[in-house]
């Protein structure tokens, strides 16, 4: 029998470059656990997704490095603070800028988004703290208070205050209806890096730079318990979702806290380094640092931590016999936020409201939003991320799998490493489509769904797929038949502002190619236009170089042969032509010499130009034989792409 891997408690997941020059913050979104946000000295903002090297998208228009970063809860909003005290706030699904706040005299320490509305609220090193309205685009109020930065900001989860923690070693809780400080809490003697809320209770949990965690009793504004002899600055804090326990991020350490009384339930030695921020997802904590330009990530399995209960030994104040828990544990918790009942479970786009009811902004913040921008380097994981949020599911969401722990190197063998019977269930998605279906009972026979075409033809009248009832408002009450312009504009703009990015990449990409095309080198600018990984820039270049049959050169079919395999399998009719188009013109030009070539004896002697003939000459034909199997398949077809296809089958006749 196989002996069983043994996985680990914590292990690193990835490491990646995150900039091209020092980063300077990091935040990870807490919904999903996956998401992660960096700002950097190049004055960029890039968003990643956990465990994948590439990233989704850059965020652009500021002009000083990026101090704060901040994701709102669904994962939708983000706002970045820079070294000039500007602030901008980027929608993600639309991939715009929505707002640019100005107002904070020095250095963004901190921000933080509203649980239930779209405010900001913001720290600097000018000591002051401004809460924003996204809507308005303006502060809603300002906090004084604190006398040096603050580092830390955290709203409530009901939403009514705000805690700011600061470098003056103070945690104070303001009261964000009254407008004013509720309580100030003294007691670490160095500055104060990180705050967090209980998830239910009215407590508070501060970690300072003096290496210890203080809990704050909301009720009776008191400390409930304070632990010390954390191994170093405490840099991240997080309460488990269930309350159970708070989670400490140190040096190269996360240990388990209990607060009534103090205690240490676990400690887990993690190569992190500097953490900067905690989530949870699946059971799995996630931890991510930063060195210079890179960000790593590491992963620590809670399932096989100690949570809650006691133990044997507190690593934090071994000397000291355990505390016992208190002697009435069915005594009644502090009280439990009142969240306000919602509507909608995501909060409302931004609109544009009339003059009267915002701000004027000025000229300059006008050209700030302009200049800001969001390039997706990744469109695929963007897609994947940020834009199904909006689609309507037919079948229960996929959830996300928790990431695998590597086998200890001591345990795992060979046959431990394979699938055992029990690891390899699986649980089977639902067909709805081989379901039985009761009978339709109907008059008039229904219509079977308009399939949409294999082949997307070049001229057409109407966008395939499109509807023009699907950019007007739905009509619920008979009486509001009317439509009002706004609303039929906005659906109408709806997608054209993320359009205007993709044809913005793909005019640089051909600006691109286009500057190497004017060094007169054509094999190395249709490499480039390769390497972009971007078929529509391959046919546009392609379109060019088939008006003029003499700049084609046995190097140039190398490397678009393999093109023109993608080219013949699209569902765009126009790619297809361009792509016979070049296959034609290289079978008439080429086909002969690659032949002869092949079919001649060998050399005597060494002829170097003969022999670098002769390997393009095998690399073609090579290609030609893969591509000739589809054309064969497809000369079946009617029409003209059915013609131009047999007329190619018969070109390459000669393959076989």
């Amino acid at each position: 029998m196989a002996t069983p891997v043994v996985t680990k408690t914590a292990w690193k997941l990835q490491e990646i470059v995150a900039h091209a020059s020092n980063v300077s913050s990091l935040v990870l979104g807490k919904a999903s656990g996956r998401l992660l946000a960096t700002g950097g000295d190049d004055c960029r903002v890039n968003l990643w997704s956990i465990n994948k090297p590439n990233c989704i998208m850059s965020l652009t228009g500021h002009t000083s490095p990026v101090e704060s970063v901040r994701l709102n809860t669904p994962e939708e909003l983000i706002v970045a603070g820079s070294q000039s005290g500007s602030i901008r706030v980027w929608d993600l699904e639309a991939a715009k800028i929505l707002r640019t706040l100005m107002g904070h005299k020095a250095n963004i320490c901190s921000l933080d988004f509203h649980p239930y509305g779209e405010f900001v609220a913001s720290g600097s090193q000018d000591t002051n703290i401004k809460l924003w309205d996204i809507r308005r685009k303006g502060c809603v109020f300002r906090y004084r208070g604190h006398s040096q930065a603050v580092r830390c900001l955290r709203f409530s989860p009901d939403g009514k205050w705000l805690a700011s923690a600061a470098d003056d070693h103070t945690v104070k809780l303001w009261d964000l209806t009254a407008g004013k400080m509720m309580s100030e809490f003294l007691g670490h003697t160095g500055p104060v890096n990180v705050v967090e809320f209980h998830p239910n209770e009215y407590l508070l949990a501060s970690g300072s730079s003096d290496r210890t965690i203080r809990f704050w009793d909301l009720e009776k504004f008191q400390v409930v318990s304070c632990i010390e002899g954390e191994p170093g600055p405490v840099r991240s804090v997080l309460f488990n979702p269930d309350g159970c326990c708070l989670y400490s991020g140190c040096q190269d350490s996360l240990r388990v806290y209990g607060w009534e009384p103090e205690r240490c339930f676990d400690v887990v030695l993690v190569n992190w380094g500097k953490v900067a921020d905690l989530a949870i997802c699946n059971d799995q904590l996630i931890g991510v640092a930063f060195s210079q330009s890179n960000v790593s990530s590491y992963v620590v399995d809670l399932t096989r931590v100690t949570r809650t209960g006691t133990v044997a030994r507190d690593p934090v104040q071994d000397h000291r016999p355990l505390a016992q828990p208190p002697p009435n544990p069915s005594a009644p918790l502090r009280r439990i936020y009142e969240r306000p009942s919602t509507t909608c479970s995501r909060p409302q786009r931004v609109k544009q409201n009339s003059e009267s009811e915002r701000r004027s902004p000025s000229s300059e913040d006008d050209r700030d939003e302009r200049e800001s921008r969001a390039e997706i380097q990744n469109a695929e994981d963007y897609n994947e991320i940020f834009q199904p949020k909006n689609s309507i599911s037919r079948t229960p969401p996929r959830r996300s799998e928790p990431f695998p722990a590597p086998p200890e190197d001591d345990v795992a063998t060979a046959e431990a490493a394979k699938p055992s019977p029990a690891m390899d269930v699986q649980f089977p998605v639902p067909n709805l489509e081989v379901l039985p279906r009761p009978p339709v009972v109907a008059s008039t026979p229904v219509p079977a769904p308009k399939a949409e075409p294999a082949i997307i033809p070049a001229t057409r009248n109407e966008p395939i797929g499109l509807k023009a009832s699907d950019f007007l408002p739905a009509v619920k009450i008979p009486q509001q038949a009317e439509l009002v312009d706004d609303d039929a504009m906005s659906q109408i703009r709806k997608g054209h502002d993320t359009m205007c990015v993709v044809l913005t990449s793909r005019h640089k990409n051909l600006d691109t190619v286009r500057a190497v095309w004017t060094t007169g080198d054509i094999k190395t600018s249709v490499d480039s236009a390769v390497a972009i990984n971007d078929l529509s820039v391959v046919v546009d270049l392609l379109n060019i170089v088939n008006q003029k049959a003499s700049l084609w050169k046995l190097d140039l079919c190398t490397t678009v042969l393999p093109q023109i395999e993608k080219l013949l399998q699209s569902k765009y009719e126009s790619y297809v032509q361009t792509g016979c188009t070049s296959l034609k013109l290289i079978l008439q030009r080429f086909l002969p010499l690659i032949t002869d070539m092949l079919a001649a004896p060998p050399s005597v002697g060494v002829d170097i130009s003969r022999e670098e003939r002769l390997h393009k000459c095998r690399l073609c034909y090579k290609q030609l034989k893969s591509i000739s199997g589809l054309v064969k398949s497809k000369s079946g077809l009617s029409g003209r792409h059915g013609s131009t296809f047999r007329e190619l089958h018969l070109l390459m006749a000669s393959l076989d």
